[in-house]
């Protein structure tokens, strides 16, 4: 590999990084922010969403920029074009981190609704598969990656779960409604954290063993 080329590939590495980081901090914040009710915590997250965009934009240019100027092939080509892929899953993370604040803001403002959902292991779920998602980006472990793939039909049995619970509570007392929907939009938001994680871990896999797994089921 050109020692040019080589330069750019490891900057790339730590800036998806950077913005994994990131990402993986807001998810952290908006779950503290649900569990507390806290409002200060739910507006950080809003505030910092600003930033996790500017990166993204940032990381979609160095890719583009290597492609045209170092023509890279092989595992740099698949590296380069995991990344661009990478880059805009965790934007839509933070998306996700973002409309989770956005529904905390709301709850804490109003009556809290007497159903018995807990968040936190479903949040516990979802965040251990993004951390474990970045982490085989990190050491390029493809068994890792297969292993995340595995773990998303346990957080889309979690989220039906709260859904029956959500539904039974509706027609218990139809006039909380509007605020037990929004708890389940919480529960939607984090199967999708899930969801963008396996598609980290897909695209993970291409990198290191050249093979496209999306809709493949994981054995």
């Amino acid at each position: 590999m050109p020692k040019h080329l080589q330069r750019q590939i490891e900057q790339l590495k730590q800036k998806i990084l950077f913005v994994g980081s990131m990402v993986e901090g807001a998810i952290a914040n908006a779950v503290a922010a649900l569990v507390h009710r806290d409002e200060s915590i739910a507006r950080k997250v809003l505030e910092e969403d600003a930033e996790i965009d500017r990166m993204e934009v940032d990381v979609e240019e160095d890719c583009l920029k290597i492609l045209a100027l170092y023509q890279p092939v092989a595992v740099d080509l698949r590296f380069v074009v995991a990344v661009l892929k990478i880059n805009n899953d965790l934007e839509r993370m933070g998306d996700l981190a973002k409309n989770i604040a956005k529904r905390v803001l709301y709850l804490s403002r109003v009556d809290r609704v007497d159903v018995p959902v807990d968040f936190r292991a479903m949040a516990i779920r979802a965040q251990d598969m993004v951390k474990r998602s970045l982490d085989a980006l990190v050491s390029a472990d493809s068994s890792l990656a297969h292993r995340v793939r595995q773990d998303d039909d346990e957080l889309d049995n979690m989220r039906r779960a709260i859904h029956e619970k959500i539904r039974a509570a509706i027609r218990a007392k139809p006039e909380q409604t509007e605020t037990l929907m929004k708890l389940y939009s919480v529960a939607k938001h984090l199967e999708r954290l899930g969801d963008m994680a396996t598609n980290v871990a897909e695209d993970v896999i291409y990198m290191v063993e050249g093979d496209i797994v999306r809709h493949q089921v994981e054995e």
